[in-house]
């Protein structure tokens, strides 16, 4: 039962959460569809800090597509053998856990130690940062102790994890796939679910917001203030109507 419950009940609650607060935030607050910036009020640490995580963020989710949606057997039918993804997918992995790490502690010194930044910290910002450190870290370790410096080539995750994880897609969970996992990857995954479920309710949000509409959007003008440019300078109102009035 045990197993079932967390690795069947928990991530389609949490999925199930996810969709249905998505439709609601969306449906009832487009307003607060936000990251609610915070650069007007610090920007040097936040230059250094956001592309460090953002790049190091769209790394770490490429390679999380690449191990659990893509089967083992496609991989080995295009010619990457085991060694090769193993070499490519821990050290790649690991650059990019060194970018997502050194970027979110960049931002969260920012937060807590610049006086406007970290007053215009919600509570619900500062429990998804809980969880969001919570699940970095954890990944981070996982693949530090069970693959960079495993024998051979580590805990081979595209034989449980990954087959575990398309299951559930496929309305077929295997449960039982997840009995010998390391325990640093069922707490990174567990950590995973709840901040899934969390997401609808924070600022993270904003990774489904698209600028679709900017590429045909309306041209915006704007006139120049230079004092070297000849400007034209309009009469008062109250001037015209001293004009004299002649009659016809």
């Amino acid at each position: 039962m045990g197993g079932v419950l967390l690795w069947v009940v928990v991530p389609y609650v949490c999925f199930a959460t996810f969709v249905v607060g998505l439709a609601w935030r969306f449906r009832y607050d487009k307003f607060g569809w936000t990251t609610r910036s915070s650069q007007l009020y610090e920007n040097r640490l936040l230059r250094l800090g956001s592309p460090l995580f953002h790049f190091g963020l769209i790394m770490v989710v490429g390679g999380h597509v690449l191990g659990l949606v893509v089967p083992k057997s496609w991989t080995e039918t295009v010619g990457i053998n085991e060694t090769a993804y193993h070499l490519v997918a821990t050290y790649l992995g690991t650059v990019a856990a060194v970018m997502l790490v050194a970027g979110l502690i960049i931002l969260v010194y920012r937060r807590r130690v610049t006086g406007p930044v970290f007053l215009a910290t919600t509570r619900m910002d500062k429990v998804m940062y809980v969880f969001l450190a919570a699940s970095i870290l954890v990944g981070t370790w996982a693949t530090v102790t069970t693959q960079l410096f495993a024998a051979d080539h580590g805990y081979d995750y595209r034989e449980t994890i990954s087959v575990w994880f398309r299951s559930l897609w496929l309305l077929s969970p295997q449960p039982e796939l997840m009995a010998g996992v390391p325990v640093a990857f069922a707490v990174h995954i567990t950590v995973a679910n709840l901040l899934f479920a969390l997401w609808p309710f924070t600022r993270l949000v904003h990774a489904f917001s698209a600028p679709v509409k900017y590429p045909f959007r309306p041209y915006v003008v704007y006139r120049s203030r230079d004092a070297s440019l000849p400007t034209h300078t309009t009469r008062r109102g109250w001037e015209e109507s001293q004009r004299p009035r002649t009659r016809r």
